[in-house]
């Protein structure tokens, strides 16, 4: 994902006050990386760093959040990683953008999917506090919220995250009532007219490359070119 977004104006837009995040500026955000969240403590919205892969209070290390990137809106309630995550500590992820990948033959060409005003989506996301016994350290976590996909990005791939519009940002964000039957509406995917699918180099194939020319339009592949094979983040 990208999140290249300043986080002075990522707490603006989203009501909250910075914490301690990254600056912004990030092209390619790859899994069990710091990613920019915006979480809700004691009526206090903030702009925070969340390890992305979330590592479950019972779990034995913190490699147990590599598996745990993503979460089906379909089964997160009963997913025993997930389900207290769901009730208690929901988030907001904020992206300007997500990749998927096309296959072209028996290559992949990478696609950033990005809203059309170029205005920052809202992934629905949960977190989590894991206490390393090594450190002392509690090591905070997350993971985005995944739904099926709309038409546009279903010609990619057929799941993408769910977004929240920003009606529902408060009410994703409070935990204080955990009612699931108010939850669930809220993930679904973007309407596919809110956004565009941009061809973008094989480099973001790779997490060790980041800069603004990732997200720069590209001639697609064709069947006769190469390029690196990716696994999709969000399927």
């Amino acid at each position: 994902m990208t999140q290249q977004t300043d986080t002075s104006e990522i707490a603006r837009i989203f009501g909250a006050e910075v914490a301690d995040a990254d600056p912004g500026g990030r092209y390619n955000v790859a899994p069990t990386q710091p990613i920019t969240v915006v979480v809700e403590r004691d009526s206090r919205r903030l702009v925070e760093a969340h390890r992305w892969g979330l590592i479950p209070a019972w779990a034995a290390d913190v490699g147990a959040g590599n598996r745990l990137i993503n979460a089906r809106a379909e089964t997160v309630e009963r997913t025993p990683a997930f389900r207290v995550a769901f009730l208690r500590r929901r988030c907001l992820i904020p992206a300007d953008g997500f990749y998927e990948w096309h296959r072209v033959g028996r290559k992949r060409q990478p696609y950033l999917i990005r809203r059309t005003d170029r205005a920052p989506l809202a992934f629905a996301g949960l977190w989590s506090l894991w206490p390393d016994p090594l450190s002392g350290e509690w090591i905070r976590s997350c993971s985005v919220i995944t739904t099926r996909a709309n038409d546009l990005v279903a010609e990619l791939h057929d799941r993408m995250p769910a977004v929240l519009s920003a009606d529902d940002w408060s009410a994703w964000l409070d935990s204080r009532r955990p009612d699931p039957t108010r939850l669930w509406p809220m993930l679904r995917p973007a309407p596919s007219r809110d956004l565009e699918l941009v061809p973008v180099s094989s480099r973001v194939n790779s997490p060790h490359n980041d800069g603004p020319d990732l997200i720069e339009r590209v001639e697609p592949l064709t069947t006769s070119e190469a390029t690196a094979v990716q696994a999709t983040l969000f399927g």
